[in-house]
């Protein structure tokens, strides 16, 4: 009997690493790629029950690796949450200051006066990300809150810095 021929497309391959695609999909072209190359190096053929076994084998070893790939790079729908929306903030933030240390000064403030960085946030006659008591500043979002919050900073202490410096000589931590 004679060699098997694959057949060659003149098309690349779609880049599995990039495309999204069902898991179950990804196995299965995996598997169909993997069985073809393997018919194509051995000599005897598919049929045999030692290539059949091999082969099965070898599909089962790679069903279990993309598996664990893709549990590993494809991030839950349960990371997602306040934690993503405090780094968004914090990025935002950074962005707005530049300067990483005074950001750090930022960070460290607004941890001490709203830890979840919660735009929402209420306490007592105090709102938001920078616990302002405007009530204007409540109905805004946590981006133009981090703003206003630098604007009264700005104007109060000049630099982050000052006001983080201010904040724990004066015993509020």
């Amino acid at each position: 009997m004679g060699r098997i021929k694959m057949k060659r497309y003149s098309q690349p391959v779609d880049n599995l690493w990039t495309t999204r695609r069902n898991p179950v999909q990804v196995i299965h072209i995996f598997a169909t790629y993997l069985t073809k190359a393997v018919r194509c190096h051995r000599v005897k053929r598919a049929a045999e029950a030692d290539s059949s076994q091999a082969r099965m084998q070898l599909t089962g070893k790679l069903c279990l690796l993309i598996g664990l790939l893709l549990q590993t790079t494809i991030p839950s729908a349960q990371a997602v949450g306040i934690q993503t929306d405090k780094d968004h903030y914090k990025l935002y933030a950074h962005s707005r200051i530049i300067n990483w240390t005074e950001t750090r000064c930022f960070i460290a403030l607004i941890d001490k006066e709203n830890r979840h960085w919660n735009p929402n946030a209420k306490n007592g006659s105090h709102y938001g990300i920078g616990q302002m008591r405007n009530t204007k500043y409540r109905e805004l979002d946590g981006y133009r809150q981090i703003d206003w919050t630098l604007r009264y900073i700005a104007k109060r202490y000049s630099t982050p810095c000052k006001a983080w410096a201010f904040f724990k000589a004066n015993g509020y931590h």
